[in-house]
């Protein structure tokens, strides 16, 4: 039975997204996408395999995982500007790496989780390249949804077959390794150039808020409240905090509806 959740629960996700896209247009399923669709269901059927205590141990290292996932997004945009793909990829992962080497040897807890993927998304979108021009919209097929459900599937798996021997922190971190991440970059840069890649970038600070909240709160829960109403609560929370920090943006930053409309579309079709 977990075997199979594992195998569809994410695909089924980014699944959903698709549609959303195509039947009320890429703002919902933009909105949606914010939402932690693949390292929350990782972490829940962690939570159902190892127990709530280690779910939430791998809920603080998902907050921290934040400060990775922009190490990569940002050597990854520089990089592109100069040098094909695979040496962007290359120097990205080199990236991640090493951040989440040295998330692992710092102090734990949920407050530490949170401080440290502020700064890193606060220096992050501060440093990151800007577009140099117009650039255009892009509209995915079957091919590279189907590519992004397997990516999906199999990072799932690998997080929770591996975790009894990884532990609790490393299962949080690489629950939100940029594999989905890696997909998109790679594709918008080979079909689009770097100032896409800038877009795509940019817009992914959308979710970073929504996605600390959800795991800020099953952090705090799981411990004591079990695990499904630590996820209801968790997922709730995570929506409001997504539908107002996309509304905060779009009234603060009106040049930045361009970068979340062409992310939304090449992130969602």
């Amino acid at each position: 039975m977990l075997l199979a959740l594992k195998l569809a629960l994410v695909p089924a996700f980014l699944a959903a997204l698709t549609v959303a896209g195509r039947v009320w247009g890429p703002s919902v399923a933009g909105w949606l996408a914010g939402l932690p669709v693949v390292a929350g269901p990782i972490v829940l059927l962690l939570a159902l395999e190892r127990g709530p205590a280690f779910a939430a141990q791998a809920s603080a290292a998902s907050i921290a995982a934040i400060a990775a996932s922009e190490a990569f997004n940002f050597t990854y945009a520089w990089t592109c500007r100069r040098f094909a793909w695979p040496l962007a990829l290359t120097v990205g992962m080199a990236g991640w790496v090493g951040v989440a080497m040295l998330l692992t040897q710092l102090a734990s807890g949920l407050m530490w989780a949170v401080a440290a993927a502020g700064v890193a998304v606060a220096v992050s979108q501060g440093g990151l390249p800007r577009a140099s021009g117009p650039v255009p919209a892009a509209r995915g097929g079957l091919g590279d949804l189907a590519v992004r459900m397997l990516a999906g599937a199999l990072l799932t798996v690998a997080v929770t077959t591996l975790s009894a021997s990884m532990g609790a922190t490393w299962s949080g971190l690489l629950s939100v390794f940029p594999l989905l991440g890696i997909v998109l970059a790679v594709s918008a840069q080979r079909a689009h150039g770097a100032d896409f890649v800038a877009l795509l970038m940019r817009g992914m600070v959308i979710g970073r808020a929504s996605f600390t909240a959800f795991f800020a709160v099953t952090a705090t829960m799981l411990p004591h409240d079990g695990v499904w109403l630590s996820f209801t609560c968790a997922a709730v929370v995570s929506v409001i905090v997504q539908g107002a920090s996309k509304r905060m943006l779009a009234a603060k930053r009106p040049v930045g509806a361009l970068s979340r409309e062409l992310v939304e579309r090449q992130s969602v079709d």
